[in-house]
């Protein structure tokens, strides 16, 4: 069950535009790479070009749960203070001019 359900109209030359509503949930504006996943089963995935793989890590942990999800593998709650610790880390603000706490090996 779909989402959101657009049509789009295809111009003599092969080219449609997006929906608003889709350009939004995928957070698209003038110049992002749109990219086109051909299924099997004639299924088309549309998503923002590089957005899933942006960080090699976070992309190779979403493919794993994927893997787990497809087999029927349930994903198992991680302990409360692990869970806690990820989202005090989430909420500090760090930037480029910020200090490190304690030694880094380079």
């Amino acid at each position: 069950m779909s989402i959101i359900h657009e049509v789009a109209k295809m111009t003599a030359k092969g080219q449609i535009t997006l929906p608003k509503s889709i350009r939004q949930a995928l957070g698209v504006d003038i110049g992002a790479k749109v990219a086109f996943e051909l299924h099997e089963n004639g299924q088309v995935v549309v998503s923002r070009a590089g957005a899933e793989h942006e960080d090699p890590a976070i992309g190779a942990f979403l493919d794993l749960l994927a893997g787990d999800i497809q087999a029927g593998r349930h994903v198992q709650a991680i302990p409360d203070d692990l869970a806690q610790g990820m989202l005090d880390h989430a909420e500090r603000k760090a930037g480029p001019d910020e200090d490190i706490d304690g030694d880094v090996d380079l």
